[in-house]
This record gives structure tokens, C-alpha cells and sequence, in this order.
């Protein structure tokens, strides 16, 4: 496989925020952009819900800190928790 590059520019801040998570995760920025262009091809269409407002979470019962993960935009919620690993390895 042929590698290229791709430059982008976002907020410092959220730069850091996103290294810090993805280090978490045992991954690196790149290899979670590569995630998400995989998953984006595979779904043929941005692989997340975008939404304006958190209202699909009025009726799940969730842990304080879950939800405020959740409206900063930081955890999602799957409604299989198997599903998006399956997705995932199926790339891989």
C-alpha cells in the first residue's frame, strides 16, 4: 500500500486534548484518522450521528461522568457494544 500525506489544521488545543486520548487508547493521531477515513469509506458517509443538540440522551440512563463525556463530545455511545470492534477489525 501506497502512503500519502494529509495536512490539516485544527485548534491547538484540541490537538492536545486528542493526543492525550488517543495515547489512552494506545493509538496516535494518525492512526485514528486512518480509522475514521476507513470507517467513513466502509459507510460511505461521516460513521457518527452529527447532531445539533445531545436530545437523543433525554432518555438513557447514564453515569454523571459518561454524560458529560458524552455532550463535551469525548465518549460515544454505540447500541451494540461488540459492533464497532467487529466493524473495525474487519479493516484491520
Amino acid at each position: 500500500m501506497m502512503s500519502t500525506n494529509i495536512n490539516i489544521r485544527t485548534d491547538k488545543e484540541l490537538k492536545s486534548q486528542a493526543q492525550a486520548l488517543f495515547a489512552d487508547l494506545g493509538l496516535d493521531i494518525s492512526t485514528a484518522v486512518n480509522i475514521f477515513l476507513r470507517q467513513a469509506v466502509y459507510k460511505q458517509g461521516i460513521p457518527f450521528e452529527i447532531s445539533k443538540s445531545a436530545d437523543n440522551l433525554k432518555n438513557k440512563k447514564l453515569p454523571f461522568s459518561t454524560l458529560k463525556g458524552v455532550l463535551a463530545g469525548k465518549v460515544t455511545m454505540a447500541d451494540d457494544f461488540d459492533a464497532p470492534m467487529e466493524e473495525f477489525t474487519e479493516y484491520m
